[in-house]
């Protein structure tokens, strides 16, 4: 079953945003009470933690596969501060949580709240580039097994953004038996045109970021005249200050920096811009969702949509494409889209068994 959705329902003006926000407080006044907790568990490998971070209503007491959701990031920032950081007042951590669900994060090693490597203690130049893709999806399979036991259940439901799409599908790819349902958000798959994150000729054990880089990066490929209002005010500043505060060694140099592993470069060189895909996606046999933004120059359409072709053993799969959207559309005026979207195909019923 194939089912294409392109959307162009674009919020603009001052008067339009601010009404937004008096709705998310007014929302926010007579949503539930929200439980949020935070640990570091072990890893696969001795000596390496990994930070997770939970999200749910506070009279959840019964667990289901089907309401339980993981989220990991993509290759440069942590997921807390692209997932639950209140944005405009809520997260899309706790916009999912408030209608009922158990969800979860988690950074994997060199990322956030989780260990930093030995390496990144180092001159990056001293060593190899570290945190490849499958070390990820074996820090996700961590994570995976840890909720698993915790609430008693067989399967969550799994999503990814960006480089963290590669995560999640290669990790699904071999262990479908764990997973309800899958959303990849700005998959990436293999490309023709040249990566916007760099890194140098010579890769090193990691990169480090400043953060105007990243707003150039953030605005690369958006329309002139749809610039300024992209961004609302201050969500750009607010997201920057977190993300940076996350890497204390990074945080101290001036301008600051934020360190992040090459690992995910090195498998792109070896794989997706090499004409050679990292794992096969039509191994892949749970309900997927792609979503995907117009402006996202990041990992652009064709990407999406080559993988999207790629699901062939899934029972029934899902494109979406969001129209005045970059690769960063969670943190921009447009991403009640993608959260709606989001949980519209995680909550609906299989349509293959309906009459």
């Amino acid at each position: 079953m194939k089912r294409w959705i392109f959307t162009c329902r674009n919020l603009v003006g001052a008067t339009i945003l601010a009404g937004l926000a008096m709705a998310a407080a007014a929302a926010a006044a007579d949503a539930p009470k929200l439980v949020a907790e935070s640990a570091l568990i072990s890893s696969a490998d001795a000596g390496i933690q990994l930070y997770v971070r939970e999200k749910r209503p506070a009279d959840l007491t019964s667990f289901h596969s089907d309401r339980i959701l993981l989220f990991v990031h993509g290759a440069t920032y942590p997921a807390e501060t692209a997932f639950d950081l209140p944005l405009g007042g809520i997260s899309m951590m706790e916009w999912i949580a408030r209608r009922g669900w158990d969800v979860w994060l988690v950074d994997v090693r060199g990322y956030g709240g989780s260990t930093r490597p030995p390496e990144m203690d180092r001159p990056a130049q001293e060593n190899r580039p570290i945190v490849d893709t499958a070390t990820a999806a074996r820090d996700v399979g961590a994570a995976v097994d840890y909720i698993l036991q915790k609430r008693n259940v067989q399967k969550i439901n799994l999503m990814g953004w960006s480089w963290g799409t590669s995560i999640m599908g290669s990790y699904t790819a071999e262990h479908n038996d764990r997973v309800s349902r899958l959303v990849l958000y700005a998959p990436q798959w293999i490309s023709n045109t040249p990566s916007t994150i760099g890194g140098g000729e010579i890769l090193g054990a990691y990169r480090t970021v400043s953060i105007d880089s990243a707003k150039e990066r953030w605005l690369k490929g958006v329309p002139e005249d749809k610039k300024a209002d992209l961004i609302p005010a201050g969500w750009f500043e607010q997201w920057a200050d977190a993300t940076w505060a996350t890497d204390p060694v990074g945080a101290k140099q001036t301008p600051s920096v934020l360190r992040a592993p090459n690992g995910v470069l090195q498998d792109s060189r070896d794989t997706w811009r090499n004409g050679k895909a990292l794992y096969d996606p039509g191994k892949i046999t749970v309900p997927t969702l792609l979503i995907h933004a117009e402006w996202d120059a990041d990992l652009p359409s064709y990407q999406a949509h080559a993988y999207f072709a790629q699901l062939t053993h899934t029972p029934w799969k899902r494109f979406v494409e969001i129209g005045e959207g970059t690769h960063t559309v969670m943190m921009e005026k447009n991403r009640m889209q993608l959260f709606r979207e989001v949980a519209e195909f995680l909550e609906e019923s299989d349509p293959l068994t309906m009459n």
